[in-house]
């Protein structure tokens, strides 16, 4: 096989970049034909394709293009969908800005109980979702809830009291409810643990894009003069936006990456081959009720679980009462709008700086813990600093807004933990009803005889941050002790114990380290069970990452 090099780089790259020729035609550990009936049902879709097209060479190059294929096919869609996600969601606040509490005459708690309701149907169906995920093709399910909340928006125009309202909300919570664990899954199947930091960062960075462009579509909405009242037109204008972009996610998602159309045959296999160090597989149609009873018996499950309901309690509450409390500093409706939309633009600057940090030393707890101490500061000031400074209260507002990169750090480091289909999506579902949890909880700790002010829900959001720097730290402590453990495993079986971990190392590195293991005898046996749908706990070659 030939293939060029770049004239741009050095003699020792391009050494390195003919070396790291991967040659796709593997058998079972012991060396043998593998029962088809077996590949079929105990390996993932992935060996399929490795079976069907055959052995293919690839260079350093051929990984790069098919990396940059995958970014504009399938995390592009990922993106534009997530960003709806939070821009419907967050209509509910921004129509509150414009009298909705008055004209659809809630009292009491109703208003808190259309942020909570999204999440409480969000929890219970939950499960149906993650069953879903290995049954249906993803893609189709992803864009036929899309559409059915993008109608659901729209409806909420219609409304004009309580009932009504907190109907179309519970159908909207109940659509896009898939959306997380569905993408979640999507980034599992497609990029290396250490690329799916990035990807899962590209997705998830859309809350703080549509934080910044929500208010700025609000408050043009708002002044239209169409016979309609603003909050009306704010939820029949998002509503239609999300219907506009059904026919595009459709075309351009795939369900997987043996459906992806943008892709060659040889590039199939170079997309499965690429993830073989991930040792997490890629995706099984075969629901395996061992590895969801291991998820559940899973320590780690839970405590990324109690992690995501700290997050999603502040999160939940401050997003529902946000544009109240800073309204409360005394400014208009339309300058409460746009004042949500600096501290986006800070947060996606600490979200990319957070990844490049992390990517850089390979490790997630340091960064994640020093994120948490950012909010406890602003919601401290937010209490403190008297009410008659409301420029002040502001910048409290905004320090406390930098909670915003921690829910997708974390949901990318748990990502990157777990392995065998059934058992990632019953992770997936675990931790996203314990988050549905939190946010059903966040809207009601804001009590509405403490507005504009809401000490409790303060104190309660600066109770789960603290909190959450501990889970954060010991986590860290219990994920070098599952690697100990797992180094332990590979030298009772007689192998090397001390191998690192090349899903999290750049190309160049990965391609060096495996003539290492080629030169020492053990690059044969190093990720040989990539693709046979084998958990965390059963592959001796799964490195958890701190």
């Amino acid at each position: 096989m030939s293939h060029q090099t770049p004239n741009n780089i050095s003699q020792d790259d391009k050494d390195l970049e003919i070396n790291h020729v991967e040659v796709i035609n593997r058998q079972d550990a012991a060396g043998g034909a593998v029962d088809e009936k077996y590949l079929s049902h105990a390996q993932d879709d992935a060996a399929r394709i490795l079976r069907e097209v055959g052995p293919v060479e690839y260079t350093i190059e051929d990984d790069r293009r098919v990396l940059r294929k995958l970014d504009i096919w399938v995390c592009l869609p990922m993106f534009i969908v997530y960003t709806l996600v939070h821009l419907d969601k967050s209509a509910l606040s921004y129509a509150a800005v414009f009298d909705l509490k008055k004209e659809a005459h809630l009292v009491g708690k109703q208003y808190s109980w259309l942020g909570s309701i999204v999440y409480l149907v969000q929890l219970v169906v939950q499960p149906l979702s993650a069953y879903a995920l290995v049954k249906f093709p993803m893609s189709w399910w992803v864009v036929g809830n899309v559409f059915c909340w993008g109608v659901c928006l729209c409806c909420m125009a219609a409304t004009h009291n309580f009932a009504g309202l907190l109907v179309t909300r519970a159908l909207l919570g109940g659509f896009e409810a898939t959306i997380s664990p569905s993408f979640i899954a999507m980034t599992q199947m497609f990029w290396r643990r250490r690329e799916q930091t990035y990807r899962n960062t590209a997705w998830l960075m859309s809350s703080s894009v549509a934080g910044f462009i929500g208010p700025i579509l609000t408050y043009g909405i708002a002044h239209v003069k169409s016979g309609i009242k603003p909050w009306q037109g704010i939820f029949l204008f998002l509503g239609c936006i999300t219907l506009a972009f059904c026919p595009l996610i459709f075309w351009m998602m795939p369900n997987d990456i043996g459906s992806a159309k943008f892709l060659t045959p040889q590039e199939k296999v170079i997309a499965v081959e690429r993830l073989r160090d991930n040792n997490t597989g890629t995706k099984t149609s075969a629901w395996k009720w061992d590895q969801a009873k291991e998820a559940v018996l899973d320590p780690k499950t839970w405590i990324w679980g109690l992690m995501l309901s700290c997050m999603a309690i502040p999160s939940s509450g401050i997003g529902t009462f946000g544009t109240l409390i800073t309204k409360g500093f005394g400014f208009s409706s339309f300058d409460t709008i746009l004042f949500q939309m600096p501290p986006y633009v800070l947060t996606i600057s600490f979200l990319l700086g957070g990844t490049w940090v992390m990517n850089k030393i390979n490790l997630r707890f340091p960064v994640v813990a020093f994120f948490t101490l950012f909010p406890v500061a602003g919601a401290a000031a937010l209490l403190y600093v008297p009410r008659d400074r409301p420029h002040a209260l502001l910048g409290a507002y905004y320090v406390i807004m930098l909670y915003t990169p921690l829910q997708p750090l974390v949901y990318s480091w748990a990502n990157m933990n777990a392995a065998g289909t059934t058992k990632q999506r019953t992770v997936g579902a675990i931790l996203f009803i314990m988050q549905c949890a939190g946010n059903v909880a966040g809207p009601q700790v804001y009590l509405e005889d403490e507005a504009p002010v809401y000490k409790t829900g303060l104190y309660t959001d600066m109770a789960c941050w603290s909190l959450l720097f501990v889970l954060i730290c010991s986590m860290a402590v219990y994920l070098k002790y599952l690697n100990r453990r797992q180094a332990k495993k590979r030298e009772r079986m007689g192998r090397m114990s001390n191998v690192r971990d090349m899903s999290i190392m750049t190309l160049e590195q990965a391609a060096a380290y495996k003539r290492e293991l080629a030169a020492a005898g053990e690059g044969e046996d190093v990720n040989a069970h990539a693709f046979d749908d084998l958990t965390d706990f059963q592959n001796p070659d799964f490195h958890y990452i701190l």
